[in-house]
């Protein structure tokens, strides 16, 4: 089955401190056009983490829309967007968390945008691996944007 096309705007190409951890650690907006579908799901991976693909934010269940509103609360069931849910991210917390890089070190972050058939039945705080599979027959549209963050080394006082 063909998959249709999303835009997805972040609207930066290097996140802003707010959207890190060096910041508020906030989710950022994100802007979806093109959807033709009633619900859509994210999905946010830092693709150079050291370890492997690194899952920063799962969201599901938005109600379609052209923009996702910025600094969304950490927690499973949201108000705003109705009917939102979110997951259990790989930090071990429910929600978003931005790019925390090592110190010296740069990541992508990959953000999946999938339009989906119909609302996905999964608990709040489920794993990568779950919405995986409760979206897999949904998915009707997808898209992607990525965005870089960086973290400058720390430096000591100089040595003789």
């Amino acid at each position: 089955m063909a998959v249709d096309p999303l835009v997805v705007i972040l609207g930066f190409g290097v996140f802003p401190p707010e959207h890190t951890c060096d910041g508020d650690d906030t989710s950022p907006a994100i802007t979806i056009l093109g959807a033709r579908t009633p619900y859509l799901a994210i999905i946010m991976e830092d693709i150079d983490a050291p370890e492997g693909t690194f899952t920063h934010w799962l969201i599901w269940n938005i109600p379609a829309t052209e923009e996702v509103p910025p600094d969304l609360p950490a927690a499973g069931e949201l108000q705003e967007p109705a009917g939102a849910m979110q997951g259990t991210n790989d930090y071990g917390t429910i929600g978003y968390r931005g790019p925390c890089p090592l110190r010296g070190e740069s990541h992508r972050y990959l953000f999946r945008v999938y339009g989906l058939a119909g609302p996905i039945d999964l608990a709040p705080g489920s794993s990568r691996v779950d919405l995986g599979r409760a979206m897999m027959d949904a998915i009707q549209e997808s898209g992607e944007a990525m965005a870089a963050y960086g973290r400058a080394a720390e430096t000591g006082p100089p040595r003789c």
